[in-house]
C-alpha cells in the first residue's frame, strides 16, 4: 500500500534557518531517505517551493487562478514523501523517523490510491 507523508511546518521558521542549519537538516533527512530507498519503500519525495510562488486554481469552468496557497494556516505544506508500506503502522514509523530529525514539523500520513496507465482500477 502506498502512503503519502505530508510534511507541514511553519514556513517562516524554515526560512529563518541559516544555510548551514538548513544543510544539516537536509543531511539528516537524506540519511533517512537513503535507508528507505535501500529497503525499497521510498517513492517520490519533494521539497516544495515557497508558498509565495504558489497559485491556486478554483471555481467553475476554466476556473480562476489566484496567487498563493488556498488555505491561510500557521503551518504550510512544505514537502511530501510517497512510501510503500505493508501497513499503516509502518508509514507512521517512517514519519516518526523523519520527525526525530525535524521535531518541529507535523507529518500527516494518508493512504494513496495509485493510478497507473494500463492498470485496471481496483474494483473495476
Amino acid at each position: 500500500m502506498f502512503y503519502a507523508i505530508l510534511a507541514y511546518h511553519v514556513e517562516d521558521a524554515i526560512k529563518a534557518l541559516t544555510p548551514q542549519e538548513d544543510a544539516a537538516l537536509m543531511t539528516d533527512l537524506l540519511n533517512i531517505h537513503d535507508g528507505l530507498y535501500a529497503n525499497g519503500s521510498l517513492g517520490p519525495s519533494a521539497r516544495l517551493g515557497a508558498t509565495q510562488s504558489a497559485c491556486t486554481l478554483r471555481g467553475p469552468g476554466d476556473g480562476i487562478v489566484i496567487d498563493g496557497p488556498f488555505a491561510e494556516t500557521k503551518e504550510q505544506l512544505l514537502g511530501l514523501y510517497v512510501v510503500d508500506c505493508a501497513k499503516r503502522d509502518d508509514a507512521i514509523a517512517i514519519a516518526r523517523d523523519l520527525r526525530r530529525v525535524n521535531p518541529a514539523a507535523v507529518y500527516e500520513i494518508r493512504p494513496i490510491a495509485l493510478y497507473l496507465p494500463g492498470v485496471a482500477l481496483a474494483g473495476a
